[in-house]
């Protein structure tokens, strides 16, 4: 659809300001029509069912991968991101689709579940149904693979999609729609394209569901849009997530994730790493050893570079006051620091001695900036971990305790021993708690979260107590009473906590 373009605005290339290309700035009746429009498809879509649709993302999948490259150029023109980190990313929004598309109808296909001794006469099923028109707002810092997570798994669950792209990459996801209506041949995945208010029409437009992806603060903005009409929503925000180092853990590995985890992407990672607690055993050797991998990573506009510029400028003084306040505070800066912050680049940041309630600790920085405190115990990472408002993800390096520290940590999701190993697993669940947000995509329940549970019980043969009539008799009800009291009236025990170590 098309409309004249009355209002554009520039996507720029961050490492020098140019102009990549020109979109329009689709008004709030562009989007309630394109929306009608992907209602109109979804009916289509929804009828060619699990293995129809199977076959359609698959050769959707063939195209992009096909044209890798190309959309790895467009992603690296739009953040600034090296290109292999950028053909990465892609490589995992193939996979993450190969697996939407393979694992629907299984998930989501009827089923039959048992009735239960007291329902014995019934056939129950259970089914998901596609919702209609699934409108997704996605972020810039990985606008390839963020936005599969929900684009991919609402369209295997049968649903047409509205793509609003951030408007630092709206290449991408005008990309991302065309090449998906050239392989399938109808225009069941539409992108529209603006500001703020562009993404705030998306919610009010009569879309199924909102998917979306960015800060806590817009996700709360985004809430309160949908409330409007009751649009339900999948809040994936902000994080200040942490790694724990145990002092049997493997420190070349750790440090070595703990700086990727913190400086890839220029620490523009909702999951990336911000807070490090390292056990007072091996606290001096694990921060020698990564000061020396942040020294060696030097941000800048060469080809060879391996961090990019910070994508959204203004971001940039908000780093900046976080690494201020934080030396302020009587912190130090083993590496960069207040020099860090230029025009487009943010150079690794080490800083240690910080407080726990400085604003390098406590808000989400999204630079290439970490955090480094010393802990007497686990138990004391643990739980300074956990005294954060927000709660998307964790790391913990450990030989011995690596999978108890992990699930004691109050996170959607953590990796042991690895970095964001997480997302890269089809099968995992992807989201936090708390201000990180809620609801889920990726695995089988993303696949649930774009569809809505349908349950159907069939009379296979006449109750031998049919309660749900008027006829019933005291007789029945006191067979009912005995028979109910013989399943569930047993006393039981309740166990002693177990202690944690």
């Amino acid at each position: 659809m098309t409309e004249p373009r009355t209002q554009t605005f520039d996507s720029l290339d961050p490492r020098t300001g140019d102009v990549v290309d020109t979109y329009p700035i689709h008004s709030p009746e562009h989007v309630r029509a394109v929306v009608a429009s992907a209602r109109e498809q979804s009916d289509w879509w929804r009828d060619l069912g699990f293995d129809g649709r199977k076959q359609a993302l698959t050769t959707w999948k063939g195209v992009i991968t096909r044209r890798i490259n190309q959309l790895a150029q467009i992603v690296h023109d739009e953040t600034g991101k090296p290109h292999g980190d950028a053909l990465l990313e892609a490589s995992l929004g193939i996979d993450h689709l190969a697996y939407a598309a393979a694992h629907a109808k299984k998930v989501l296909g009827p089923r039959r579940v048992g009735a239960g001794l007291l329902m014995v006469n019934q056939a129950a099923t259970l089914r998901y149904h596609p919702l209609g028109v699934v409108g997704v707002i996605g972020p810039w810092n990985y606008p390839v693979f963020t936005p599969m997570g929900s684009i991919a798994y609402a369209l295997a669950a049968g649903n047409a999609v509205v793509f609003k792209p951030s408007e630092y990459t709206p290449g991408v996801g005008v990309w991302l729609a065309r090449t998906f209506e050239e392989a399938v041949g109808r225009p069941v995945l539409q992108t529209v394209t603006g500001l703020g208010e562009t993404g705030a029409a998306l919610c009010t437009s009569g879309a199924d569901k909102i998917a979306f992806t960015g800060s806590t603060n817009t996700g709360k903005k985004v809430m309160a849009a949908c409330a409007q009409t009751l649009t339900p929503v999948v809040i994936e925000a902000g994080g200040k997530d942490a790694f724990l180092v145990d002092h049997d853990a493997d420190l070349d590995a750790a440090a070595d994730a703990a700086a990727w985890g913190a400086f890839a992407n220029a620490g523009q990672t909702c999951v990336g790493v911000e807070r490090v607690y390292v056990h007072k055993d091996v606290y001096q050797p694990f921060v020698d050893k990564l000061t020396a991998k942040a020294r060696e990573i030097t941000a800048n506009d060469a080809d060879d570079s391996k961090i990019g510029p910070i994508t959204m400028p203004g971001q940039l003084p908000i780093i900046a006051s976080h690494i201020e306040d934080a030396l302020a505070r009587g912190g130090r800066a083993l590496v960069g620091g207040s020099g860090a912050v230029g025009e487009r680049w943010v150079q690794p940041t080490v800083l240690v001695d910080v407080p726990e309630d400085s604003l390098a600790v406590t808000e989400e920085t999204f630079g290439p900036t970490v955090t480094v405190a010393r802990v007497e115990s686990m138990d004391e990472a643990v739980d300074l971990a956990n005294a954060t408002r927000f709660g998307l993800a964790a790391t913990v390096f450990s030989k011995a305790r690596g999978m108890e520290l992990a699930d004691r940590i109050r996170s959607g999701m953590a990796a042991v021993n690895g970095i964001i190993t997480f997302a890269g697993v089809p099968n995992l669940p992807f989201g936090g708690v708390g201000e990180s947000g809620f609801g889920r995509i990726h695995g089988e329940d993303g696949l649930r979260e774009f569809s809505y549970a349908k349950s159907i019980a069939r009379k296979r043969f006449d109750p031998p107590l049919n309660l749900t009539s008027f006829g019933r008799t005291a007789a029945q009800e006191g067979m009912f009473t005995q028979l109910m009291t013989l399943l569930h009236g047993r006393a039981g025990t309740i166990p002693k906590a177990k202690r944690r170590r």
